[in-house]
């Protein structure tokens, strides 16, 4: 037989079989499914099975990311069908050679860390070949950092193509979403995220900035749990180094920061969630806005600050927790004045109206003490690990003592009335004064008075039209005599008021 009798021959058995698979179909779309469906299964047919022709010639003839747009075109176009409106997804997941993994920025009510690492992995992708970036320069430093800033970025890893895209959800939700060839299935899911999330993480160490979050009131929350906090980058220059209290004082909480930030064996040991409480109580002034600063600088960690009052109830607080990251330091200042937690809620005087008792209710803020306590240390606080709880009040009386006992706040500093040792810190940082003749004497009135060190640091930035640093010093003399006398003064005071009550 001649060659073009063969090739003849192998044709009319290729179009033999396609014969036999159309007539297989019709037999199937005949008997089976037209009676489920009506006649509106052939126009329904037809179109699919021009979809998926067209599929196919982009599989075969169109480069990477132009063929996963195009594709995703006509994926849109079939889900607008109406029989496959419910049933498009299987439907194109059989006949579609790739797959889809999706990072959604918030994934049942927490924040999703691996959203994060993948968008700074994904930004930090900068060669000479990338059209689009958007630069920026962080505090401290004097080079510019440049970012990727492309809805679309094309990614290899051992060979195998990945084509990620910047997108957002129906409801708002920012989301990555990674395409790639089903062949490649292991490759992804195993070695590449990995590899993706790891390098993510370790660039966003690398370049972590600290920021101040605030709570949103709730009203602004929306659907969302990225609306209920907002946030700046964190710029208090504070250390403990510049802090105006005892040495040794200073030395035991930066040892106690420094052992819990390495202690994540040790709080695994003996079974107890990785975080840590402290109560700064002390007069106003005495540093304990200052002592949060230092303490998020020395462990680069953000700070919360929690505003209770603008929470509505219990399940709020749990919800805003959720929303934390780790590492991180949550700051409620001033409990006292936050709300009623003294544990005697409702208990009011008799000569109260009724009017008086139904505003008083209004006002009442339904955060409870029990709340605040599971807020704390109950079963959700352990969720996300490695945070620091701090309370700061001026009333330390005022506070019920569940709430402060150890274990919940581990640590209780007292930072308290300017004393020599923090004076000298103040000297030299505002001064450079490592010492003075008036020093002797300065020590004597600070121990006799009680001036906080913003009080000191105030009179020493000012000069007193006097020459310099003896200006600065012999004005902060004055200022503490003139305390010591009005101290004493007071101090008389009472005492005839306690003698006239006799």
């Amino acid at each position: 037989m001649s060659q073009t009798g063969v090739i003849k021959d192998q044709k009319l058995l290729l179009l033999q079989k396609k014969k036999s698979k159309r007539n297989l179909i019709e037999i199937l779309m005949g008997s089976i499914v037209k009676p489920l469906l009506g006649d509106n299964l052939t126009t329904i047919g037809s179109n699919i099975a021009g979809l998926l022709f067209i599929i196919e010639t982009l599989r075969r003839y169109f480069p990477g990311q132009l063929k996963v747009t195009i594709q995703q075109l006509l994926v849109n176009a079939i889900h607008r069908l109406p029989f496959f409106k419910k049933c498009a997804d299987k439907t194109l997941a059989y006949f579609s050679p790739y797959a889809q993994i999706r990072f959604r920025e918030i994934e049942e009510y927490r924040y999703n860390y691996a959203y994060s690492a993948i968008k700074t992995y994904l930004g930090a992708q900068v060669n000479p070949q990338v059209k689009n970036l958007k630069g920026s320069q962080m505090r401290g430093r004097e080079s510019l950092d440049f970012k990727r800033d492309d809805d679309k970025v094309e990614d290899e890893y051992e060979g195998a193509k990945m084509w990620w895209e910047d997108l957002k959800s129906t409801d708002g939700v920012k989301m990555c979403r990674l395409t790639f060839h089903r062949s490649n299935w292991e490759v992804v899911t195993g070695a590449y995220l990995s590899y993706v999330v790891e390098e993510g993480k370790s660039i966003e160490e690398k370049k972590k900035t600290v920021r101040i979050f605030m709570n949103n009131p709730s009203s602004n929350w929306k659907l969302q749990m990225k609306h209920l906090w907002s946030s700046i980058d964190f710029e208090h220059p504070a250390t403990f180094d510049t802090m105006a209290m005892d040495p040794k004082k200073k030395d035991e909480i930066m040892s106690d920061l420094l052992e819990f930030r390495e202690g994540e064996e040790y709080y695994k040991k003996i079974g107890k969630a990785w975080k840590r409480g402290y109560l700064l109580h002390g007069p106003p002034g005495t540093g304990k806005s200052t002592m949060i600063a230092a303490m998020a600088n020395l462990m680069s960690y953000s700070i919360y600050d929690l505003e209770l009052t603008s929470i509505e109830n219990n399940w709020e607080l749990k919800k805003l927790l959720l929303a934390t990251s780790s590492k991180s330091i949550i700051v409620i200042e001033d409990i006292d004045c936050s709300l009623d937690l003294t544990g005697e809620r409702g208990v009011k005087e008799d000569h109260q109206s009724n009017a008086e008792i139904k505003r008083e209710k209004k006002k009442e803020n339904s955060v409870t003490l029990s709340g605040l306590l599971n807020f704390i240390d109950g079963i959700w606080s352990a969720y996300g690990q490695k945070r620091i709880l701090v309370f700061t009040t001026n009333h330390l009386g005022k506070l019920d003592q569940a709430l402060i006992r150890r274990g919940r706040m581990d640590m209780h500093i007292e930072l308290s009335y300017c004393r020599f040792e923090a004076f000298k810190i103040l000297a030299k940082n505002y001064l450079n004064l490592d010492s003075h003749p008036l020093f002797g004497e300065i020590e004597t009135l600070l121990e006799e008075t009680n001036m906080t060190p913003a009080d000191v640091a105030e009179n020493l930035m000012v000069k007193y039209g006097e020459s310099g640093v003896d200006g600065s010093l012999k004005g902060l003399v004055r200022a503490l005599e003139q305390m010591k006398l009005n101290q004493h003064s007071n101090e008389q005071q009472k005492e005839i008021e306690y003698l006239t009550k006799q």
